[in-house]
């Protein structure tokens, strides 16, 4: 999906809790999810990959 076009990622904290929001930018194709705030950056962007993979793939865009 990488090679397809940038992510874009934005990570806001509210309370105790990060939202973190994912877009890819050839397509418009964004999610988002929520995690504990103590959860490493790393595996945000991790998360937010993967989520936004399987999104594209379930709806059929490149």
């Amino acid at each position: 999906m990488e090679k397809d076009g940038e992510i874009l990622i934005q990570i806001v904290a509210i309370g105790n809790a990060l939202k973190v929001t994912a877009v890819h930018a050839a397509t418009g194709t964004e999610v988002s999810f929520m995690a504990p705030k103590n959860t490493p950056m790393l595996s945000l962007k991790m998360m937010a990959k993967k989520k936004l993979d399987y999104v594209m793939r379930k709806n059929n865009l490149p």
